[in-house]
């Protein structure tokens, strides 16, 4: 069993536990729940960086990044550094992210914020309503076409964007659908945490041009993001070059100022 078979085992029991304590109706009754959403993918085709900037305190392959900022110090800078969105990590067992995390971010900036989850169930996405994101994330490695489908269009009632995130050929031809608005090539294998730019070269041209191309995982240079945007990526999801530096705001500032 690889890591990513474990986190969805863990996730499902984990969804369970929570629709037993907390109900749908007290998620509807959020402050956020009737908020409207601010569009990630407008923002990325009129954006000349690009970046998708992460909140990330850990992971499974690289274990701490870094504990030492307060998220409401992280997502400020990286608003201020110019960054497209921002993706919240909100796993508590893999990598010490919560939805409290997201919560904070809300209330700290105006541009559009993501809840990076293993979604497997439409509860999540209410979840993700009423703590303030404008995206989920779906994986396509972890749900069939069917719940893509199902889960997507649940997103898309709630106002929300759906960014799909895919690995390979076989995983890109299974979901393409009208319910999503950006496609996200993972440049890391999530079973065995290889990464390479070619993920992301080799899949381009098979992503139709109505989907914002995102490139997420790996990269951590200007050329990086150079050498892709001739393959038609628009969103760059940069997460541990920016969170294992002393200032991951100031790091970005950097970054998008070079671009």
């Amino acid at each position: 069993m690889n890591i990513l078979d474990k986190i969805i085992i863990d996730k499902k029991r984990e969804v369970i536990l929570k629709k037993s304590i907390i109900p749908v109706s007290q998620l509807e009754a959020s402050v956020f729940f009737p908020k409207h959403t601010i569009s990630l993918s407008q923002k990325l085709r009129e954006s000349n960086s690009g970046i998708i900037a992460e909140h990330k305190r850990r992971s499974p392959s690289k274990s701490i990044i870094n504990n030492n900022f307060t998220v409401e110090e992280v997502v400020k800078g990286y608003e201020d550094a110019g960054a497209c969105g921002i993706s919240v990590l909100t796993d508590g067992k893999y990598f010490g992210g919560s939805l409290d995390d997201l919560l904070l971010a809300r209330a700290s900036v105006n541009i559009p914020l993501l809840r990076k989850e293993f979604i497997v169930d439409e509860y999540q996405i209410l979840e993700a309503k009423s703590h303030g994101a404008d995206l989920i994330l779906l994986i396509a490695a972890v749900l069939t076409r069917e719940e893509i489908k199902s889960l997507s269009e649940f997103a898309k009632k709630l106002g929300l964007e759906v960014l799909l995130e895919v690995h390979n050929l076989e995983e890109l031809q299974k979901s393409i659908m009208p319910s999503l608005d950006m496609i996200g090539v993972n440049n890391r294998n999530l079973k065995t945490f290889e990464v390479s730019l070619d993920f992301s070269k080799q899949l381009a041209s098979q992503i139709p041009d109505e989907f914002v191309k995102v490139s997420e995982s790996g990269i951590s240079s200007l050329e990086a993001i150079q050498e892709l945007k001739p393959y038609g990526y628009k969103g760059f999801l940069i997460g541990e070059n920016f969170m294992k530096t002393d200032n991951a705001g100031q790091a970005a500032t950097e970054f998008i100022n070079k671009l």
